[in-house]
C-alpha cells in the first residue's frame, strides 16, 4: 500500500504522517505494534498514574485513548473500504475519556486489549486491495482515504509515544 499524498487528508494529521517512516506499510504497522507493547512494558508502575499537569491525562489514559483512536479509525477504514459513504462525525477524544475508567486497570490488560485492536488493524489492512485503499472515509470534518487512516494509525501512535516522553518521564 503506497504512502498516502497530503490531498488525501486534513493538513492537521500531517504532524502525524511526519512521524511515519518510509516503507512497507504492513512492515511498519507491525514493528509499531512490536514497539508500542515494548515501551509500555518498560514504563515503572509508579509513573502509570502520573499526571504532568492539571486536566492531563495519566500514562494509562493516553494509552487507552490510543486503544480508542485505533477502534475507530480503524473501523472507519472497514467502512470506507466497503464502499459505505455514510458519514462519520468527528471523535469526541474528551467524552472518550470522560467515560471510561482505567484506574484500577493493570497495564497487562491494557497491553492486551492494544494487541487484540491492532491484530484486527493488521488483519484489515494485511487484505486490502490497492483500489480499496484509495477508497474515502466520508469523515465530515476531514475525509481521509483508507490508506490515509491506515498511516494515520502508526503516527498516531508515535505521536502520544513522544509525548509520553517528554513529558511523563
Amino acid at each position: 500500500m503506497d504512502r498516502p499524498t497530503t490531498i488525501e487528508y486534513a493538513a492537521a494529521y500531517q504532524r502525524y504522517f511526519d512521524l511515519v517512516a518510509e516503507g512497507d506499510y504492513l512492515t511498519l504497522l507491525k514493528e509499531n505494534s512490536t514497539e508500542t507493547i515494548a515501551f509500555f512494558e518498560m514504563l515503572p508502575d509508579e509513573k502509570l498514574d502520573y499526571k504532568y499537569g492539571e486536566g492531563k491525562w495519566t500514562i494509562k489514559e493516553v494509552f487507552m485513548h490510543i486503544i480508542d483512536t485505533e477502534r475507530v479509525f480503524s473501523y472507519r477504514g472497514l467502512a470506507a473500504a466497503r464502499g459505505d459513504a455514510s458519514p462519520h462525525y468527528r471523535m469526541d477524544e474528551e467524552l472518550f475519556a470522560r467515560n471510561v475508567d482505567v484506574s484500577r486497570r493493570t497495564l497487562q490488560s491494557l497491553i492486551s486489549e492494544f494487541k487484540a485492536v491492532r491484530g484486527s488493524t493488521e488483519q484489515l489492512y494485511e487484505h486490502l486491495t490497492d483500489a480499496q485503499s484509495k477508497l474515502p472515509c466520508n469523515i465530515v470534518t476531514h475525509p481521509m482515504t483508507v490508506r490515509a487512516i491506515g498511516y494515520f494509525l502508526i503516527g498516531h501512535v508515535q505521536h502520544h509515544l513522544k509525548v509520553i516522553q517528554e513529558r511523563y518521564l
